[in-house]
């Protein structure tokens, strides 16, 4: 109760302060409207209008949504964005106006390849938010893959301030937070894992995707409910204008999307799936050798996932939209002695949108959303079998509301409740007689909430702020938490050409990934706040500035952050994870300290364009003794397995002619920190005949892997069918074959004669060689 009166003060002084203000903008008039594609109709999030004599423009939201407060006048507007051809359109402003805009895709549409989707490199110079990445589809589809996988989160990881989990995985570790501080949003849904094939593929099928943005720091005040970052991914609307088929064929899988207009220029549909085929091979193989002595079956493994979306829209000021995703992953095993192994586990999200328009100063967003995470584990044995099934489900609402009064002001403010249900572990065991049967079923419900408001305020050319408040509560069972979240950035232009900037956020995350690896499995369980378990907390502090270099041609940027974060979780040795219904005894809290520096040069005209990215960055954590242990290390602070004090990321991409374009990619990192055995001790039995060797292990983590680096290349060849369009991808991953460490394991050195162990001997396992693949693509 007590943060009420506090939460009115700070809302009453952001009002106040601001209201005088207002008058300055008295003789402006707004123009607004929708950014499309002139092909199909569909929306372009992240479209820039611009007027450059008046050094000032804007960028449309997630709806294709503009607002561009300009005093009266004839004006010049300049309107572009990745992929399409740039407009010029001379108004005369007199009142408060509507315009669209239709862009033309640009001819040479896969050459035409930028890091950045939303606006110029002026843009970006001169908005406060910093620290965040834009991706586009089409730059990451001209990227070489894994397997020729165009994987949108392992683009991701070639941003400064972002780590892997591990070799080939799409796991993201930014700023030095884990796994589960990042949240995933699918069109405002959260997506609790986003990952097939334990970590290798990352479950957004970038035929579906529009474009995904990562905010590492600075966290606009309608996200919440997460410490490390957000990964807001927005989903493709569809052609209004005509029907198509597209889709490619690859190595492991294949994918096939289909859209097109519900009602020409009212609304469009999409829906597009993928499937792999590892199954196919290994069912194959095992029918083959089946019966076949001392045969052990190989598993069959395949994953698949849907995506598919509406919109309509209902009249000139109201669209509605809806969404969905499925995906499933499945793993067998049937051995020939009878043990038979299932695992499957996958994500279901579904949203309603609805967006109305007041005016052209005023609109809402209210979007219902639905979420489940599950995996299921299954196991037979002659006559007795065992099953663990764990889920989260979220039903959430939310309304997000805009406000453009004048010229120096856009106000934001919304309000989110989600209701979670946790199925920490539901286990059943038995045998076929009857005569075995237990089982438990432990379950949790909580109640999340949040409600913010934010003020983009320009209060010159050079001078603009970009502040906020975030109020959010977490109820469960009879435990309430809560807490107020301030945000702020600021940036300064001391020339057109430099600006300086910085930020402050402070977060709360209400859930949490139980877990006692360094990377997210499918086996991992969310977990409550609740009892003796506390939200975790961390504030960030960020400050950088930019640089235009090269008329223009070059962005230079340099930023500094620290981040220190409270009731880190851990668990003490020996925790009992699975289905156990006092979980909150098994954890251990600490501290947790990040930073670091990131410089990035980015090019985005010419033939050749790309980025070179450098983090020099720190992570730690502390883990005090407690709950009758010695704590974690021993109380001492220790570095994360995902620490890495060096990350070098080099990606360039070359327009060789109209049909050729050439990319490639170098990455650079420090080794992962790990813990080996640094001796051992060898007990003899009382005969004096067996060894018994017991390891003795140094700090947490005091150990590093050999530094990882590789080389990927790739060519797209299009191709010039009778109808449609068409292209040939190959890519070459590790180009030069190294052999990157996953982890090391120690082999005995034996004496031939005696048997018994000289000393032991490290070895290395390595997941990837050089890999080869080609992809076709095609679009009717």
């Amino acid at each position: 109760m007590r943060l009420t009166p506090l939460l009115f003060r700070c809302l009453a002084f952001l009002v106040f302060w601001s209201a005088p203000l207002a008058l300055v903008a008295q003789g402006r008039f707004l123009l607004s409207g929708y950014v499309r594609a002139s092909s199909d109709r569909s929306m372009l999030p992240g479209a820039s209008v611009a007027v450059p004599a008046l050094n000032t423009g804007t960028t449309a939201d997630s709806t294709g949504f503009y607002a561009l407060p300009l005093p009266p006048g004839r004006h010049r507007l300049v309107i572009s964005f990745i992929g399409y051809e740039t407009i010029t359109r001379d108004i005369n402003l007199t009142q408060n106006q509507r315009q669209g805009f239709a862009l033309s895709s640009s001819n040479n549409e896969l050459g035409e390849v930028v890091v950045e989707g939303s606006g110029s490199l002026e843009q970006k110079l001169q908005t406060t938010q910093m620290s965040v990445e834009h991706l586009s589809v089409k730059e990451a589809k001209l990227l070489p893959a894994l397997f020729g996988e165009v994987d949108l989160l392992k683009t991701l990881q070639l941003k400064p301030g972002v780590q892997n989990g591990g070799e080939g995985t799409s796991g993201l570790f930014v700023r030095g937070g884990s796994s589960d501080q990042n949240l995933v949003l699918v069109d405002d849904a959260v997506v609790y894992n986003p990952a097939h094939l334990f970590g290798l593929f990352s479950v957004f099928n970038p035929d579906a995707v529009q474009s995904v943005d990562l905010f590492k720091g600075g966290f606009p005040a309608q996200y919440g409910g997460r410490l490390s970052s957000v990964v807001d991914v927005k989903l493709r609307e569809g052609s209004r204008e005509k029907y198509s088929v597209s889709g490619g064929l690859g190595l492991i899988s294949s994918r096939l999307t289909v859209e097109g207009p519900i009602v020409k220029k009212k609304g469009s549909f999409i829906l597009s799936g993928r499937r792999t085929y590892f199954d196919i091979f290994t069912r194959q193989i095992n029918k083959i050798n089946e019966g076949k002595e001392d045969y052990n079956p190989i598993p069959n493994y395949y994953f698949y996932d849907f995506n598919a979306k509406a919109n309509y829209a209902l009249g000139k000021k109201d669209q509605v939209f809806f969404s969905g995703y499925y995906g499933h992953d499945i793993f067998g095993f049937n051995s020939s002695n009878g043990f038979n192994f299932d695992f499957s586990w996958g994500n279901a999200v579904a949203t309603a949108r609805w967006n109305h328009v007041f005016s052209s100063k005023l609109f809402v967003n209210t979007t219902a959303s639905f979420t489940r995470y599950q995996y299921n584990i299954t196991n037979k044995l002659d006559q007795f079998s065992f099953g663990l099934t764990s889920q989260i489900r979220d039903y959430a609402l939310r309304t997000d509301v805009e406000y453009t009064p004048n010229s120096h002001h856009t106000w934001k403010f919304g309000a989110i409740i989600t209701a979670h249900d946790f199925g920490v572990g539901r286990l059943k065991a038995g045998s076929a007689d009857g005569r075995i049967d237990f089982g438990s079923d432990v379950s949790y419900l909580g109640q999340e909430a949040g409600v913010y408001v934010s003020d983009n305020f320009k209060f010159s050319n050079k001078l603009q702020l970009d502040y906020g408040l975030r109020l959010s509560g977490f109820h469960s069972g009879s435990d309430t938490y809560g807490g107020l979240e301030p945000r702020g950035a600021v940036r300064y232009s001391l020339t057109p050409t430099t600006s300086l900037k910085a930020s402050y956020a402070l977060m709360y995350q209400y859930v949490h990934l139980v877990t006692n690896t360094g990377a997210t499995l499918p086996t991992d369980i969310w977990y409550p706040s609740r009892l003796s378990v506390k939200p975790q907390r961390s504030q960030q502090v960020a400050t950088g500035v930019s640089f235009l270099l090269g008329k223009g041609k070059y962005l230079l940027t340099n930023e500094i952050y620290y981040k220190w974060a409270h009731n880190q979780i851990d668990f003490r040795d020996g925790a009992q994870l699975f289905a156990n219904d006092n979980l909150d005894a098994e954890f251990l809290f600490g501290k947790g300290w990040a930073y670091g520096n990131e410089l990035y040069l980015e090019k985005k005209q010419g033939r050749t364009t790309g980025w070179i990215g450098y983090t020099l960055s720190w992570s730690k954590r502390r883990f005090p003794p407690q709950l009758g242990t010695q704590g974690i290390n021993g109380g001492r602070i220790f570095y994360p397995t995902y620490d890495r004090r060096h990350n070098l990321t080099v990606v360039a991409l070359h327009q060789l002619s109209e049909r050729f374009n050439l990319t490639g990619s170098f990455v650079y990192t420090t080794g992962s920190a790990t813990t080996l055995p640094q001796s051992r001790y060898f007990f003899q039995d009382v005969q004096g005949v067996e060894y018994t060797a017991v390891p003795v292990y140094p700090d947490r983590n005091s150990y590093r892997l050999a530094p990882y680096h590789r080389l990927d290349l790739g060519v797209v060849y299009k191709l010039r069918p009778r109808h449609g369009e068409s292209d040939l991808t190959l890519s070459i991953y590790n180009a030069y074959n190294r052999r990157n460490p996953y982890f090391v394991y120690f082999d005995q050195v034996k004496d031939k004669q005696t048997k018994q162990i000289l000393s032991y001997r490290a070895r290395q396992v390595s997941l990837f060689p050089v890999i080869p693949s080609i992809t076709y693509n095609f679009k009717f």
